[in-house]
């Protein structure tokens, strides 16, 4: 049994103008975030459309666009979604929930997903890379995150509020075994240790997959 996606939506309606004042510019601390942004931008071209699913605030829409990719944004939280709209008013953001989205097949040419899996269970995750898999066009790039490991961090209190939600960590092996059978080709996991004083301790996973080609 997973997370309710609406308890999920409720936290983060609770954290929305904290949350947007904590991450809104975490990119700039984090250069590994930027390299694996940029060779995004370069491996997408000219392809369109772009979402950036759990977007949050919506920096990292913002800094794709900064780099020349037209990125959108999709977010379950419709309070946070109004954070990222007051800040990133030339960028389209809408309400969604990555376990459904409301996407056509094969319509979409790249999809980011910064640490969007973060409170789903491995049946969810799964669910979810399911999702991204059928709106990718086929060729279709995905970069995606997560922290890496086998525990499950229970949260009473984030930025100075009360909560109640887990956050979820997950192996490469299992990541890297979800695509393979859901079908993603060309997939690349690249691991790094956490940045000291800039974010929680805990190993980081950027993941490269492509939607092969129809043949």
């Amino acid at each position: 049994m997973g997370q309710d996606p609406n308890k999920i939506e409720k936290t983060y309606d609770a954290l929305a103008k904290e949350y947007a004042e904590a991450f809104s510019g975490e990119h700039e601390k984090k250069p590994k975030d930027r390299e694996m942004l940029q060779r995004f931008s370069r491996e997408i071209g000219d392809g369109r459309p772009v979402w950036e699913l759990g977007c949050g605030p919506g920096h990292t829409a913002e800094y794709l666009r900064n780099l020349g990719v037209e990125s959108s944004g999709l977010d379950i939280s419709e309070k946070i979604l109004e954070q990222a709209r007051a800040v990133h008013p030339g960028i389209c953001f809408r309400k969604g929930n990555l376990l459904g989205l409301e996407f056509e097949n094969d319509s979409i040419a790249g999809v980011v997903a910064f640490y969007a899996i973060v409170h789903f269970t491995e049946d969810q995750t799964e669910t979810a890379l399911r999702e991204v898999f059928r709106v990718l066009q086929p060729g279709g790039i995905f970069l995606f995150t997560y922290h890496v490991g086998d525990e499950i961090l229970h949260l009473d209190e984030f930025l100075q509020k009360e909560i109640d939600i887990d956050f979820m960590f997950f192996s490469s092996e299992f990541i890297l075994n979800s695509l393979k059978e859901i079908g993603f080709e060309k997939i690349e996991i690249i691991e790094r240790e956490p940045y000291p004083g800039v974010e929680y301790a805990s190993r980081r996973a950027y993941v490269f997959a492509t939607k092969p080609r129809a043949r």
